[in-house]
Order: C-alpha cells, then sequence, then structure tokens
C-alpha cells in the first residue's frame, strides 16, 4: 500500500465526487432502463418474470445484508479510523484478515443457499407452491443467482476500500457490468435456453463475476489487492463483527419490509410481484443517483470528520448533504408522479407488456414516489449515525418503521382493496418515517447544527417545484396519447425526453431567478 502522504487527499471537493459518482450511477441507470425495457419486451409481467424477480431478489437481500448493509457500515468508519491513525502495515493487515473472514462467511452462505433453495422459496414466497411448474422455475433461478451474494459482497469490499481511499469512480462504475450482462443474455442468449427466462439467472451470474473482476486492478494500482488471511480472533475483524451485529439487524429490519411485501404479493393476482418490480426499477433511477450517491461519498467524510474530532465539519457536511438532497429529490418526486404514464410506456410499453400492465404498473410508481424524498433522506442521515459506530440509534427506528409499515399494509392493501398499490404507498409512507425520525434524533442528540436560512431554502425550493410542475402539467398529453404510440417508440421517447428536459430548465432557471448558484453547495473536507 502507498504511504499515508500518497493517499490522503489534501481536499476532497465533495460536490466534484458527487457529480463522477452521479454520473456513473446515470450510466448505471440508464443501461439500467434499458434492461427493464428489454425484459418487459422479451417476457413481460408473467409467471416466469415473478419466479426470476423473486429468484434475484433474495441474493439482492442478502447483498445488501452483507454489502451495501451491515458490513460496510461497520467496515468503513473502522478503516477510516485505521488509515488516519495507525500505520500502513497495521492498515493492510485488517483489510486482509476482513477479506478473508468476509469470504469465509459468504461462502458458507452460498452453500447453504444453493443447497437449500426449494425451502427458501417456500419461505419467501409461499404462494408460488400452489403452481408447481412455477416453484421448479424459481429454484432453479435460484440455485443459478444465489451465488451473487459471494461476488457482489466482495466486489463491495473491494469498493469500500477504495472509497475510503476517494477512489469512488470505478465502484460507480461497476453495477453497469450486470446491466451489460442482463442485455447481452436477453439478447443472445434467452433464444438457446428452455424456458427462455431463464437467461435473465444466468445473467446474473455472469454479471457478478464481471463486477468483482473489474475491482481487482484498481485494488492492485492503490497497492490494496490483499492476499485473504483467516483468524477470527484478529481485533480489527472482530471490531467489525461486533459492530456488524446491530447493523445486521438494522438492515434486517429494512430488508425484511420487502420479504413481506413479495410474501403478501405472492398471493395477489399474477403480476403483482412484477409490477411492483417495474415500478421499483424506475424510483431506483433517481434514488441511486442522489441517495447511494450521497451515501457513497459522505460515510468515508463524516467518519475522518469524527476521527478527528471536527465536529463543525461533521454537521456542515450533513447539513451540505441534507440541503442538496431536497434540492434535487422533491423535482425528482414530483416528475415521478407527474410523468408516470409516459415513464411506464416508454419503458415497458411493448411486445407482452399490456395496456393493463402500465396502469398497474403506473398506480406503483406513483405510491413509492411518495416516499423518494424520505428513501434518499435516510442515506444522507444514517451515515451520520454510523460513521460514529452508532448503529443501534438506526436500528431502533428501523424496527419502529417496519411495524408502521405492516400496519399500513394491513389497512391498505385489503381493506381499501389497493393491493400491491397499497404495498408500494405503505414502504414510501414508511420511509418518510423513518427519515423524520433520524433527524430529530441527530438534533435532539446535538450532532447537527443546522446551519441558518433553512425557511428561506425551503420556500425557494417549493416554488422552484410549483414552477416545474405548472410546466409539465401544461405539456403533458393524456394517457391515450402515449398508449396509442406503442408502435412509434422513438417518437414516445423524444417527447418524454423533450418534456423532462422542459421540465428540468425550468426548474433550474427558476432556481436560477430566486438565487441559487452552483459555488453555494461546493463542499471540501480536509
Amino acid at each position: 500500500m502507498p504511504g499515508a502522504a500518497a493517499v490522503i487527499l489534501d481536499h476532497v471537493n465533495l460536490l466534484g465526487a458527487l457529480a463522477r459518482v452521479s454520473g456513473f450511477t446515470f450510466a448505471s441507470r440508464v443501461t439500467g432502463l434499458i434492461r427493464e425495457f428489454l425484459i418487459a419486451r422479451a417476457f413481460g409481467a408473467s409467471a416466469a418474470t415473478d419466479a426470476f424477480f423473486v429468484a434475484f431478489r433474495i441474493p439482492n437481500l442478502l447483498r445488501r445484508l452483507f454489502a451495501e448493509g451491515a458490513f460496510a457500515q461497520a467496515f468503513v468508519p473502522i478503516l477510516a479510523e485505521s488509515k488516519n491513525r495507525v500505520s500502513v502495515e497495521e492498515t493492510r493487515d485488517l483489510i486482509e484478515h476482513t477479506a478473508g473472514a468476509l469470504s469465509v462467511a459468504l461462502a458458507i452462505v452460498t452453500g447453504l443457499g444453493v443447497l437449500c433453495a426449494p425451502l427458501v422459496i417456500l419461505l419467501t414466497a409461499p404462494g408460488f407452491a400452489q403452481d408447481a411448474g412455477k416453484f421448479e422455475l424459481t429454484v432453479a433461478m435460484l440455485r443459478l443467482t444465489f451465488p451473487y451474494i459471494l461476488l457482489v459482497s466482495l466486489t463491495a469490499f473491494a469498493g469500500a476500500v477504495l472509497n475510503t481511499w476517494n477512489r469512488f469512480s470505478v465502484p460507480a462504475a461497476t453495477p453497469v457490468l450486470l446491466n451489460l450482462s442482463f442485455i447481452a443474455c436477453a439478447l443472445w442468449l434467452a433464444p438457446h435456453v428452455d424456458p427462455p427466462a431463464l437467461a435473465l439467472a444466468w445473467a446474473v451470474l455472469i454479471g457478478g463475476v464481471a463486477q468483482l473482476a473489474l475491482q481487482l486492478p484498481a485494488l492492485s494500482r492503490l497497492g490494496a489487492l490483499p492476499r485473504l488471511r483467516f483468524d477470527w480472533r484478529h481485533a480489527g475483524v472482530r471490531r467489525i463483527l461486533r459492530a456488524m451485529a446491530p447493523a445486521l439487524l438494522g438492515v434486517s429490519v429494512a430488508q425484511l419490509s420487502l420479504v413481506i411485501n413479495t410474501i403478501i404479493a405472492s398471493f395477489l393476482v399474477a403480476g403483482s410481484v412484477s409490477w411492483l418490480y417495474y415500478a421499483d426499477r424506475l424510483m431506483e433511477f433517481p434514488a441511486g443517483m442522489l441517495g447511494a450517491a450521497l451515501g457513497t461519498i459522505l460515510l468515508p467524510s463524516l467518519s475522518k470528520a469524527v476521527a478527528d474530532s471536527d465536529a463543525a465539519g461533521y454537521s456542515n457536511l450533513l447539513d451540505w448533504g441534507l440541503r442538496l438532497s431536497l434540492l434535487l429529490a422533491v423535482p425528482a418526486t414530483l416528475g415521478l408522479a407527474l410523468l408516470a404514464t409516459p415513464m411506464v410506456t416508454a419503458m415497458y410499453h411493448y411486445g407482452a407488456f399490456s395496456a393493463a400492465d402500465v396502469a398497474a404498473t403506473r398506480s406503483a410508481l406513483m405510491a413509492y414516489a411518495v416516499g423518494l424524498v424520505g428513501l434518499i433522506l435516510v442515506k444522507v442521515l444514517a451515515p451520520g449515525f454510523y460513521s460514529r459506530q452508532d448503529i443501534r440509534t438506526p436500528v431502533r427506528i428501523a424496527i419502529f418503521t417496519l411495524i408502521l409499515t405492516q400496519v399500513f399494509n394491513a389497512v391498505l392493501v385489503w381493506p381499501l382493496g389497493l393491493g400491491h398499490t397499497g404495498l408500494a404507498l405503505a414502504i414510501g409512507l414508511g420511509a418518510i418515517v423513518n427519515a423524520g425520525l433520524l433527524w430529530r434524533e441527530l438534533l435532539r442528540r446535538g450532532h447537527f447544527q443546522a446551519r441558518p436560512g433553512w425557511l428561506w431554502f425551503l420556500a425557494r425550493v417549493a416554488l422552484a417545484n410549483l414552477v416545474m410542475a405548472g410546466v409539465l402539467l401544461w405539456l403533458c398529453p393524456p394517457e391515450a396519447h402515449w398508449l396509442a404510440l406503442r408502435e412509434r417508440p422513438w417518437e414516445r421517447a423524444l417527447l418524454l425526453g423533450g418534456m423532462v428536459g422542459a421540465g428540468a430548465l425550468a426548474y433550474l432557471a427558476a432556481l436560477a431567478g430566486l438565487g441559487f448558484r452552483l459555488r453555494d453547495f461546493r463542499q471540501s473536507l480536509r
């Protein structure tokens, strides 16, 4: 590993880092939308896609549990502390022992998942047991997708090391490879396997291998490519494991809500799982570009501020993240809600994807949009606790949010007759509550001191969003027009792109007229 002087950047421009990460995330989301377009066109919303989405959701859930979730929350603050306080050799030793312990644990989990695939499906999608063919296909797909948890978690480990050294680009670009794998397999492998949807499961496995392979040269250039050394008694590994215990609970609680939704959706009408998935993919476009990107760059920076006992720098980072989140997330929420039909038709309304599927997916997307601001704010607020190695507070809030979300489900899904839309709305409402409680707790403990001018900031953001909403409502044709353009996808895409561009220009012009300037959001940390 290089010496400390070589690896500590003198200044990190967080706005520039956010732009780079968001740019690669944008490329990932665009290729992701192309992937969803191809999947929807080729397979629609059917029993086969329901089977794949369940089989893919399970390793994805574990990915969030072991990779971006509990492991990253525990590992990054401890690694940042080691990087800033101890020798290069001790930091290398921590990385190598952590890599070894993670590899062994994930290999065991992967082996158990492949072996017990039928039981896993019975537990996570019990409604599929009523259809033997659908159940067997889901099991076969799960056995192909489950090794993804090992591959992508090691990828996330490498990304955590690179991000801690402020090398954000390669980890941010990596998800593009999974999307390219989906695109290639949907186009060229699907005609050669039976059933064709099985190609999607192969795409997950191939994409996982490609993602890990991309990280290794970047780690090597940094001098941090680890040997896998296994010793549970290593002090650093034990610290990470102790920190992971409450983090696992917290992330498990957050992901358990998605599992419960899948279980409930498996008992609803056929296609419910797919409608929720397609809507979630559209909602993930802004959530990933903003929330995930901000969380990625904030956690190492906040951890360094804590290690340096820089309370003012810590608070200023949170303030910057919150303002930038609201500035960008509120118009994204309005855009998803007002342009739900154009987005769903432009992305999915081809081939086997019917007008009824459009309506069902649109309603789920609008329900998800309710919680988009909350989802993005959680990505900013939660690192405020993780960087202080306080994982218990977010866990307690997550448990409360899970319980409340199930109360929402109990009211929305059946008594109010909202079906799968109720499931999406319950998650959105829960995200708002989660963000509000995290924000209140940071204020109550004195960790976050808001800079002056918040009321004026919020008023100007609200006015700019009203201007944008007015432009979109004026320009947007009725639903029948979008459905009628089914055989003219380029015309539909150009029309949607023009509306998005017009809305963005109106919003930016309103912000400029209200006194916002790009330089106001530059933030550096030594």
